[in-house]
């Protein structure tokens, strides 16, 4: 890794950079930093003026090449991530291909007024050269305190973060100390030409997966069984353990498709729970992995519920990334 973004840095190996403003959001780690709730930030941003599309690899998906996503897509053809961007937002192209520079031609050559492309986890494809690097570190990990793989986590070295336009801090506490957001810049050491701002997850109210079910979500919980796929789930979980006396997870492997066995394994353990105000809760990333017709039947007989999110800047950050993002993006569109 350190000799191939070597031969990029010095033009051996050839990176492409389009006509059109394309916005990287990546991470140096193996992932869990939130770059998805990022990116739906970025589209209810920009989509009110700009026609967006989203590109992503679809990790875990069992087809090849590329796709464009429709609400009738399935998360096992198209990845989680893509299929949530499908089923939230609608005016936008959600398009999956494992080679990004290929992806943004085709996606250009198909859609002619495509105004803004949003690479998610694109970071180390640098064949393609965003107009704008956004990286994300977690605040519970951050890249500076990591080490590369195997010794640690970091997909390559921390060198890496210079390429990075702006750097944010992710999944911070709602009530952020100055003094501690003063010591994570020193250790991180940003360029002159980097912003490196902070934002934290807003959590919304738990959600019904089927609403045609009669199950509602009790006033008062006493257990909750939590079950996910994801790569980090303790934020989440110190979330849900305020809303209850117990909280107990059932984990999978990251970006899993569930199957029958495994729900009926989530049924049986949540039987098992001597409460009545208990509830079944997982995340909105996997609820796209969910929602398959050989689950579909037995998931409206359990109260299961799913908590959006969203991503919030702390203090004035906000103002800050907003307009650094809708100032690159007027000054780089085509007709511009």
């Amino acid at each position: 890794m350190f000799f191939r973004n070597l031969f990029f840095d010095w033009g051996i190996i050839p990176s492409e950079k389009f006509n059109l403003p394309v916005i990287n959001v990546g991470n140096l780690s193996c992932g869990g930093t939130g770059k998805t709730p990022q990116i739906e930030y970025l589209i209810r941003l920009l989509s009110p003026k700009y026609f967006i599309a989203t590109l992503s690899r679809g990790y875990g998906r069992e087809s090849d090449g590329f796709i464009i996503g429709s609400k009738r897509s399935q998360a096992k053809y198209i990845g989680d991530e893509p299929m949530q961007f499908v089923k939230k937002f609608d005016g936008i192209k959600v398009a999956v291909d494992n080679k990004r520079k290929r992806g943004i031609k085709l996606l250009v050559q198909k859609y002619p007024s495509l105004d803004v492309i949003l690479l998610d986890d694109a970071f180390q494809h640098r064949s393609v050269r965003p107009g704008l690097n956004i990286l994300l570190t977690d605040y519970h990990s951050l890249y500076t305190e990591d080490f590369v793989l195997p010794s640690g986590r970091l997909r390559e070295p921390r060198r890496g973060a210079k390429r990075a336009d702006v750097i944010l801090v992710t999944k911070t506490p709602k009530i952020f100390s100055p003094i501690t957001k003063r010591r994570i810049i020193e250790d991180i050491s940003p360029r002159k030409n980097q912003d490196v701002l902070f934002t934290y997850i807003k959590y919304g109210n738990p959600t019904l997966v089927h609403e045609s079910s009669l199950f509602v979500y009790p006033p008062v919980v006493s257990r909750i069984l939590l079950f996910t796929g994801i790569a980090n789930d303790y934020p989440f979980r110190e979330h849900l353990q305020r809303m209850c006396s117990e909280l107990m997870v059932i984990k999978f492997p990251d970006h899993h498709l569930y199957t029958l066995k495994d729900i009926e394994k989530v049924l049986k353990t949540f039987n098992e729970i001597p409460s009545r105000r208990k509830v079944i809760i997982t995340t909105e990333k996997d609820l796209m992995r969910l929602k398959t017709h050989e689950l579909n039947t037995i998931l409206k007989t359990i109260p299961l519920f799913y908590v959006p999110i969203e991503i919030v800047f702390q203090g004035n950050d906000q103002e800050k990334f907003d307009k650094l993002i809708l100032t690159y993006v007027e000054r780089n569109k085509r007709n511009g």
